[in-house]
């Protein structure tokens, strides 16, 4: 044999030896194709919230006017882009959540696959919430071959919502132990099971214009053991930040002078004001001019101001009380750990929303007795001593025609929604309470925007389902009104 037929043979005997194990040598051991649901759970908890958090700043609290901008203030005149972080995040997030359902059901989990069905279920609303019809039955099904996701009416995917929240409760139920990884309950199964029944008021309560709520909520009321609900704020669902880094409260780590562009809004704080709310001093700061005096001035800002006159009113940003320092220097600290979190629901809702259904007759029980349950509830949520007599203010007590009881639920329902992601704007939107004036030089023909435009990469890769919703729903428009506000 020749050198040349040596050499052939040794470089076919390499290639065979080397093709051998070619699929175990290209495994990447660091990056597993499988992973136990507890280590999903987590990131989809942590990143979820930061991303309503920033949405909630950035354009929840402004346009249903809990705070003001003072300076870049398109948000506030309604001139409202491409909003597309509950979306993008969203979706990213649901992927995770089909995982967790995967593994759950190869393992015949029914804990792990009941918190699931709760986190897809709140994820679904946020996406419907903000835009109206949206991909539901076909998102997340890249690996079954659909590429390009049909939209879902809001009624299918609010019944779809609906009905999984339900099958939670009843997985759940049935499951036992602690779930690991759970950054919300620390695994408290009961706990998860009252937040998917108050989250079933609430989503019940949501759709109320267009069905009749009756019947379902008073299956669940009707039998508490099966059907636990939040009995106070320990119940509360939410996310808890840390003082130290990598899960200290978004806002901790803004720059000051971006912090600075959000103000008190003169609609919330006024109202504070006038009924001597506690909450006021958490909310909101004396403005930079009075913080070191012995009177000490809370200012509001008006909603929807130019640059210039925002930035100037009053003589200057001086005069303009700032956002509480929970919500910032103080986020870290043990006040600030107790205030500043991430909110899914809380138990004051759960008051107001069966406070509203029992006053309509949908429901038996003391529309009052929920009512005040509400006020006192979101006033230990701030840790504030509630003043004596506050619950017989005019402006509070429970009394009054049908009408003005609905309205003073709905009232206090907003103060106590400061910085709860974007539920204040969407139950402002079904209830219209409180009355509130478009900002002062908005730019969107005196009205208050109604949902966020789709995503504009949409009409490239999605463009047939994406128009099919539009013709369906109405235009593409922020004040195009969706399914359940018609």
């Amino acid at each position: 044999m020749n050198m040349r037929n040596i050499i052939s043979a040794l470089l076919i005997l390499t290639i065979i030896s080397c093709t051998k194990d070619f699929d175990e040598i290209n495994k990447n051991n660091n990056a597993p194709e499988k992973v136990p649901a507890q280590l999903l759970l987590p990131a989809i908890q942590r990143d979820m919230m930061n991303t309503v958090l920033d949405n909630a700043w950035g354009i929840g609290n402004i346009v249903i006017q809990h705070t003001a901008k003072i300076q870049f203030v398109n948000e506030d005149r309604y001139l409202w882009g491409e909003i597309n972080g509950i979306w993008n995040t969203g979706y990213n997030k649901l992927r995770d959540v089909e995982n967790m359902i995967r593994i759950a059901d190869e393992s015949n989990d029914a804990s792990v696959k009941g918190v699931a069905l709760i986190m897809k279920s709140w994820i679904f609303s946020l996406i419907t919430d903000c835009y109206g019809d949206v991909p539901y039955s076909e998102a997340t099904k890249a690996k079954e071959g659909i590429y390009y996701a049909k939209y879902d009416s809001q009624e299918a995917i609010y019944q779809g919502i609906l009905n999984d929240l339900k099958l939670a409760n009843d997985l759940l139920s049935s499951g036992g132990g602690r779930l690991g990884g759970d950054l919300i309950y620390g695994g408290d199964l009961t706990k998860w099971r009252k937040l998917a029944n108050s989250l079933r008021i609430r989503y019940l309560m949501r759709i109320s214009n267009k069905k009749n709520p009756s019947s379902e909520l008073n299956a669940i009321l009707s039998n508490p053991t099966q059907n636990p609900l939040m009995a106070g704020n320990a119940d509360n669902g939410e996310y808890r930040y840390r003082a130290t880094a990598p899960d200290q409260f978004p806002l901790f780590s803004a720059r000051i002078g971006s912090f600075n562009e959000f103000r008190a809004s003169k609609t919330l704080l006024d109202t504070l004001k006038t009924l001597g709310d506690p909450r006021m001093t958490i909310f909101f700061r004396p403005t930079p001019a009075t913080e070191n005096a012995q009177e000490k001035l809370y200012i509001g800002v008006p909603n929807g101001m130019d640059d210039v006159t925002a930035l100037t009113y009053l003589g200057g940003s001086q005069n303009h009380s700032r956002i509480g320092p929970l919500w910032y220097e103080d986020a870290i600290s043990a006040a600030g750990l107790n205030i500043a979190k991430g909110v899914i629901m809380t138990y004051a809702e759960l008051q107001f929303l069966l406070a509203e259904a029992a006053q309509k007759g949908w429901i038996n029980g003391d529309a009052r007795t929920f009512y005040e349950n509400g006020v006192k509830s979101s006033m230990a949520y701030y840790s504030v001593n509630m003043p004596q007599g506050y619950l017989d203010l005019p402006q509070v007590a429970f009394s009054g025609d049908n009408t003005e009881k609905l309205k003073k639920i709905g009232f206090q329902k907003w103060i106590a929604f400061y910085f709860q992601g974007m539920e204040a704007w969407f139950d402002w939107r079904r209830t219209g309470i409180p009355a509130l004036t478009p900002g002062v030089s908005n730019q969107n023909g005196n009205r208050i925007p109604v949902r966020f435009i789709y995503p504009i990469i949409e009409q490239s890769l999605n463009g047939n389902n994406r128009a099919e919703a539009v013709t369906r729903q109405g235009g593409d428009d922020i004040n195009t009104k969706m399914w359940y506000l018609k």
